[in-house]
C-alpha cells in the first residue's frame, strides 16, 4: 500500500526554483546515498539508444555527497531529443533529464538488467480509465486513508502495466500500477460530467498543438519560470506536459483552462 505524499529528500529539495509545496512524493522511500568506484566504466556513449534500458548514474549537486540513482528510461522527447523521461526506483514521479548534457549526471551506465515482459490483463478496464477523473486512496502516517483527486492520462511506455496520472493538488506526472489499485478498492473512476464531453469537431478539422512551444509561468512571488511544452495527452488534447528549465519534474497543465 502506498503512503500519502511526503517531502522529497534533500537531493530534490535543494533544486533551484522548485516551490516548497511541490516537493511531494507518494512513497516514503529515500534515495540511497553511496559512492561509485573510480574504476566504474561508462557504457553509454551519447549516440546509443537508451530508451527501454535500465540505467544507473551518480547525481552530484552543490556541495553534497554523491547519490546513486537507478531507474528505467521510458522515452526520448521528440521536440528535444536530448531530454529523456525516467522512472527512478523508489520514486513515483517521472523525471525529465538531459542525461548526456546535465553536468549533475555523472558516470552514466547502461545496466544489464532486463525488464520482464508484462501484458495488461484487463484491456477493457484500461481503456475505460484512461482520460478519466479518479479518486486515488493513499495511506497516511496516522493510518487512515487519504483521497487524492486526479486524472489518468495514459499507459506508460516501456513499463506497460503502469499508468501516467496527475493530481489536482500536485500537478506533477506520476506513475502507478493502477489496475492493481482498482482491484484493491483504492482507485475509483468518477462518473463523466457534462463539462468533460469532448468538443465536436468538423471532419478534417486540424487542431493546433502547443508541443514544442516555449512557455512562461508567473510564480506567486512575482518571479517567472520558462519551459517547453513537450507532450500533448491524446485522451485529453487540452492537457499538456511541461518541462521547466529550472526543474527536473514534469508538470501537467490544462492549457485551455489556464490560458
Amino acid at each position: 500500500m502506498k503512503s500519502t505524499p511526503g517531502h522529497r529528500d534533500t537531493a530534490d529539495a535543494g533544486h533551484a526554483g522548485v516551490p516548497e509545496n511541490m516537493m511531494k512524493k507518494k512513497n516514503p522511500h529515500k534515495k540511497h546515498k553511496s559512492s561509485l568506484s573510480p574504476t566504474t566504466t561508462v557504457l553509454s556513449p551519447p549516440q546509443r539508444d537508451i530508451v527501454g534500458c535500465r540505467i544507473q548514474h551518480v547525481w552530484k549537486e552543490g556541495g553534497g555527497g554523491h547519490v546513486v540513482w537507478k531507474g528505467t528510461v521510458l522515452d526520448q522527447v521528440p521536440v528535444n531529443p536530448s531530454l529523456f523521461l525516467i522512472k527512478y526506483d523508489g520514486f513515483d514521479c517521472v523525471y525529465g533529464l538531459e542525461l548526456h548534457k546535465d553536468e549533475r549526471v555523472q558516470g552514466l551506465e547502461v545496466l544489464p538488467d532486463r525488464l520482464a515482459k508484462s501484458r495488461v490483463t484487463d484491456v477493457s478496464l484500461t481503456d475505460t480509465m484512461i482520460g478519466k477523473a479518479v479518486e486515488h486512496m493513499f495511506e497516511t502516517e496516522e493510518g487512515p486513508k487519504e483521497e487524492w483527486r486526479g486524472m489518468v492520462l495514459a499507459r506508460a511506455p516501456i513499463k506497460t502495466t503502469w499508468f501516467y496520472i496527475t493530481y489536482e493538488k500536485d500537478p506533477v506526472l506520476y506513475m502507478y500500477q493502477l489496475l492493481e489499485d482498482y482491484k484493491e478498492g483504492d482507485l475509483r473512476i468518477m462518473p463523466d460530467s457534462n463539462d468533460s464531453v469532448p468538443t465536436e469537431r468538423e471532419p478534417g478539422e486540424v487542431v493546433d498543438s502547443l508541443v514544442g512551444k516555449q512557455v512562461e509561468y508567473a510564480k506567486e512571488d512575482g518571479g517567472k519560470r520558462t519551459g517547453m511544452v513537450i507532450h500533448q495527452v491524446e485522451a485529453k488534447p487540452s492537457v499538456y506536459f511541461i518541462k521547466f528549465d529550472d526543474d527536473f519534474l514534469i508538470y501537467v497543465y490544462d492549457l485551455v483552462k489556464t490560458s
